[in-house]
């Protein structure tokens, strides 16, 4: 079950997101005043595609898995989000809904931020608005990538590519893929888990790669871009 604290037990001066950093003393109070702090259990859902959003969360501790569900009830997993990021920023855009769902990957600490908070200061504060809008860049050049290797690769192209994502994400010096099951790695890929299963043994055959469990080594980073590239 959520465990739900105090609103001064999360304390926004504190955190690391640099677009808190830009805010008054008297945005920040109007902040603490409009918040709650949650602790998520992992495979709890923070969001859920197409749930009425009174609130954007912005995770102060843990890991958080993005996706969304299609017309067939299948999964697909957008990107990984980790400690300082927002999730449901577009609620404070006259947004209703949630765009996608999100589950905690392992013990998560969130912040739940009244929607119209965010929006005024969004509307008040010059600085606070450009980081977010630096976020929605960052994002969305993300998911464009994602929807080319999703276009236009074949399936060796699109698990290289995500094996060289989930590769860079680290969670207190432990690889991301010990949090993450064989089939959310194919929904990373839009691959079935046979697929990938299939294909990480050939990687791991050819030298790519080291399978150990849950875990996985990349050994040869260059040749995964090199199948990235060749699509």
């Amino acid at each position: 079950m959520k465990t739900y604290s105090a609103i001064d037990d999360c304390v926004l001066g504190g955190l690391s997101a640099p677009c808190f950093a830009n805010l008054l003393p008297e945005e920040i109070e109007l902040v603490k005043d409009s918040k709650i702090q949650v602790q998520f259990r992992k495979g709890e859902s923070l969001t859920k595609q197409g749930a009425f959003a009174s609130s954007v969360l912005f995770v102060v501790e843990g890991l958080v898995r993005q996706y969304i569900i299609g017309d067939t009830n299948r999964d697909f997993n957008l990107r990984i989000i980790r400690s300082g990021e927002f999730i449901g920023l577009s609620a404070a855009f006259s947004k209703h809904t949630y765009d996608y769902s999100t589950v905690a990957l392992k013990e998560t600490l969130a912040c739940l931020v009244e929607k119209d908070a965010i929006a005024g200061l969004i509307k008040s504060n010059g600085s606070f608005a450009y980081g977010l809008i630096n976020r929605y860049y960052e994002n969305d050049s993300s998911l464009y990538d994602t929807i080319r290797s999703m276009m236009y690769k074949q399936m060796h192209g699109r698990l290289a590519d995500v094996l060289l994502y989930l590769d860079t994400i680290k969670y207190n010096n432990e690889s991301i893929f010990s949090f993450l099951s064989r089939k959310e790695i194919a929904d990373f890929a839009g691959l079935s888990t046979e697929s990938t299963v299939k294909l990480l043994k050939g990687f791991e055959q050819d030298g790519l790669i080291r399978l150990v469990d849950k875990d996985i080594e990349v050994l040869k980073r260059e040749n995964l871009i090199e199948i990235s590239k060749r699509g």
